[in-house]
C-alpha cells in the first residue's frame, strides 16, 4: 500500500508517531465520514477505496488510531463498539432502544466532565461518557396510522 495523497491526513498520521499508509489513511477518513461505524462498515468503506483488507488490520488500525486520539471508541452497552471521528470534546450519545442508532450529543452542563460526581471517591474526574437510551424518531412514531 501506498502513502496518502492527502498530506493533511498524512500530517495528522505522523504528527501522532503512526505510519502513514494508503489503509490508515482510508480509514482514518470512512471514520470521519461516516456516523458512528462498527469495524465491518469501515473494513468496507477502507475496502472501497485500497482493495483487500483484512478485518483483523482494520481493528490493529483502529487500536492504533484510538490509542493516538484521532478516533473515538464508543461501546454501548449490548452492542458491538462503533468508532467516530469526533474527539477531544468530552460529549455524549443517544442510543435507540429499537434500531440501534447512535448520535451525538454535546456536554450536558458546561465544560468536561460535564457533570459533578456525587462522590469522586478520591479521583481527579476530567472526562464523563454518558449514554442516554430512548427511541429515534423513526421508532418513536407509529408504522401506520389507523385510518379515520
Amino acid at each position: 500500500m501506498t502513502a496518502s495523497r492527502d498530506p493533511a491526513v498524512a500530517s495528522e498520521l505522523r504528527g501522532a508517531g503512526l505510519r502513514v499508509t494508503a489503509a490508515r489513511v482510508a480509514l482514518l477518513e470512512t471514520v470521519r465520514r461516516g456516523d458512528h461505524l462498527d469495524a465491518e462498515a469501515i473494513a468496507t468503506g477502507v475496502r472501497r477505496r485500497v482493495g483487500h483488507i483484512s478485518l483483523q488490520a482494520v481493528y490493529e488500525a483502529l487500536h492504533a488510531l484510538t490509542a493516538a486520539g484521532l478516533v473515538r471508541r464508543v461501546q454501548p452497552p449490548g452492542s458491538p463498539a462503533r468508532f467516530e471521528g469526533r474527539v477531544g470534546d468530552n460529549h455524549h450519545h443517544v442510543l435507540c432502544r429499537s434500531c440501534g442508532a447512535l448520535a451525538d450529543v454535546d456536554c450536558a452542563v458546561g465544560e468536561a466532565p460535564c457533570l459533578t460526581a456525587s462522590d469522586a471517591h478520591g479521583f481527579s474526574i476530567d472526562e464523563a461518557e454518558i449514554i442516554y437510551r430512548g427511541l429515534c424518531p423513526g421508532c418513536a412514531t407509529p408504522a401506520s396510522s389507523p385510518a379515520p
